[in-house]
């Protein structure tokens, strides 16, 4: 049911969040730990309940993107491990501290006041050291290494609790050999930044979604889904063979505010990209691009009204759309619409989506998760 504060509404389907995690699961050995990842506000689906939706499932570790989301997650009383995986401003130590997070390290800004504030506090920080391995991101570059490991373990109040890298290349076909070396390269830090006799192992990982699906062997001994947990896999076509079965968790849902019927030769929305060749009758949908409906899918979008597809018409606009359901005369105001999910039999997803706008599915999801109010379907 669509919220009466605005016409459109994401909803989540949190036992599909469920489902996801469970497959995941499935996927991997036992004994191999899993790191949900709901930085970005959990891709758009809601920080706190995509996490508690992980959690009732059995996550014990969460990926989030800033302090801000970690406190979040503590507020909302969740226990487990929290990676920070921005890393810390030496700022923002004291916080670290205090809601135990556990930071990513790619430098030693902020080490020793860490240290300082987790021994006063009769506390252990566990970070996460950084390997740039080939992606150009966040990071230390191989030789940096040992210098930094040996600083964490040098320091009272903090362990090494994991060395970690990232893929670039899982999820492109004819890449396997470089994201072996890229690996490698990792379990080889990993050999060398061995903890004092006594202390336990950092955890190696390295596995994204595409190399969780992909790549067994580079499992390790955590991994690191996100997309794939909220319903769609990351890798083309080609690969679609390695996926799971996954249920895509979020929609966006509309109603119809107007039916009008228009005649030949009409100009619709801004420019007249779009002129009608015939009598057209029109549906107004109150979607654009201020609610996180690309402008850039114009001329390639469809939505679903009375549980077919039905193309929108013209350039989208800052708050709405225009379709025609020419063939569909029952549709009248008030009905829903549905440009995000499933109406009947019909399904349009968030890849298709993403291919009518030359992006990936992780962005839109971003995007119209943030940019609307989300309702949530219950677990039972």
């Amino acid at each position: 049911m669509i919220g009466a504060a605005s016409y459109n509404a994401v909803e989540i389907d949190l036992k599909a969040l469920r489902v996801n995690y469970e497959a995941v699961r499935s996927r991997v050995a036992p004994g191999i730990r899993i790191m949900a990842v709901v930085k970005a506000d959990a891709y758009g689906h809601g920080l706190e309940a995509a996490a508690g939706a992980f959690a009732g499932a059995g996550a014990d570790c969460f990926g989030v993107g800033t302090l801000e989301e970690g406190i979040r997650l503590r507020r909302a009383g969740l226990d487990g491990e929290v990676v920070l995986l921005l890393g810390f401003d030496p700022r923002e130590a004291a916080e670290v501290v205090e809601y135990r997070l556990s930071p990513v390290v790619f430098a030693a800004d902020g080490l020793e006041a860490l240290s300082r504030l987790a021994a006063d506090r009769g506390r252990q920080v566990g970070v996460h050291l950084k390997l740039d391995a080939g992606m150009g991101r966040f990071g230390v570059a191989p030789a940096d290494l040992t210098r930094l490991a040996a600083i964490i373990t040098g320091l009272p109040g903090l362990r090494l609790a994991g060395m970690m890298s990232h893929f670039p290349l899982a999820d492109v076909p004819g890449a396997e050999t470089r994201c072996r070396e890229q690996w490698q390269l990792l379990q080889a830090g990993g050999a060398v930044c061995l903890p004092p006799a006594g202390v336990a192992r950092p955890l190696l990982h390295m596995a994204n979604s595409a190399a969780l699906l992909r790549f067994p062997w580079a499992h390790g001994d955590l991994v690191r889904p996100g997309i794939s947990l909220y319903g769609y896999s990351p890798l083309p076509v080609e690969l679609a063979a390695a996926g799971l079965a996954l249920q895509p968790a979020m929609s966006l849902r509309s109603r119809v505010l107007q039916v009008k019927m228009l005649p030949a030769g009409y100009g619709i929305s801004y420019g007249h990209r779009y002129v009608t060749p015939a009598p057209t009758r029109l549906a107004v949908l109150p979607v654009g691009y201020a609610d996180g409906y690309p402008r850039g899918v114009s001329g390639r979008a469809q939505v679903l009204l009375g549980g077919r597809r039905v193309p929108i018409l013209g350039t989208i606009c800052m708050n709405a759309c225009m379709a025609d359901v020419s063939a569909l005369p029952a549709v009248q105001a008030g009905d829903e619409a549905v440009f995000l999910g499933r109406q009947g039999e019909e399904f349009i997803g968030a890849d298709e989506l993403a291919d009518w706008h030359g992006t990936i599915s992780y962005e839109l999801l971003c995007r119209i998760g943030a940019m609307n109010q989300r309702l949530y379907t219950p677990l039972s």
